[in-house]
């Protein structure tokens, strides 16, 4: 083979090459160009739609909100005394002894039956570590700054006589200590707490 035919062949190979070389570029890289700004497109466009998507999925859980609807384990309220003092310890301690509370030694806390003895309205401390002296034994201690009621709601709505009488317990509670009640959160009580107590 002469020296032109070898360039003439060189040159139709390199030739052969670059349509080969060609080829595989528009079928490797175009469709993947394109399917990245498919991608890019898709993930640009439907954000409206996704909001709205997940808009729609809440709006059927928007008309039963989970919070009225979910159980409550305990009942809290917590009365702050407003001056605590040996007096206010004085008529805690006949206040307890009026509605036969009796002591949990083991707890230190104290119980009231009302209702249903089998689910009792507890007495404890407001303040850490929670734990209340036997008062009806006269046991010596700090003044108590303040208490909290806890109670169990019932197991059907139609059982809730002890919630009533939670509610007048520790509605009386805040006259005779002119203290400041607060619910379960911290805040101020008002009549729609009482409510959602009476209706659980």
């Amino acid at each position: 083979m002469d020296r032109t035919t070898t360039i003439i062949v060189l040159a139709f190979a390199s030739l052969v090459l670059g349509a080969m070389a060609t080829a595989i570029f528009i079928y490797v890289i175009v469709p993947w160009r394109r399917r990245r700004r498919a991608a890019k497109a898709k993930a640009a466009a439907p954000r409206p739609i996704q909001v709205d998507g997940s808009e729609e999925a809440q709006e059927p859980d928007t008309p039963a909100p989970s919070k009225p609807t979910k159980k409550v384990k305990q009942h809290s309220l917590f009365i702050i005394f407003d001056q605590p003092s040996e007096d206010s310890d004085e008529r805690l301690t006949q206040w307890l002894r009026e509605k036969d509370a009796h002591y949990d030694a083991l707890k230190k806390i104290f119980l009231i039956d009302g209702q249903q003895p089998s689910n009792p309205v507890t007495i404890a401390n407001a303040f850490p570590p929670g734990e209340m002296p036997d008062l009806l034994r006269g046991e010596t201690h700090e003044p108590i700054k303040g208490i909290s009621l806890l109670v169990k709601p019932p197991l059907r709505k139609r059982r809730n006589q002890q919630m009533h009488v939670y509610v007048e317990l520790a509605k009386e509670m805040q006259t005779v200590f002119s203290g400041k009640m607060l619910n379960d959160e911290r805040e101020l009580a008002t009549d729609s707490t009482f409510e959602q107590i009476i209706g659980e």
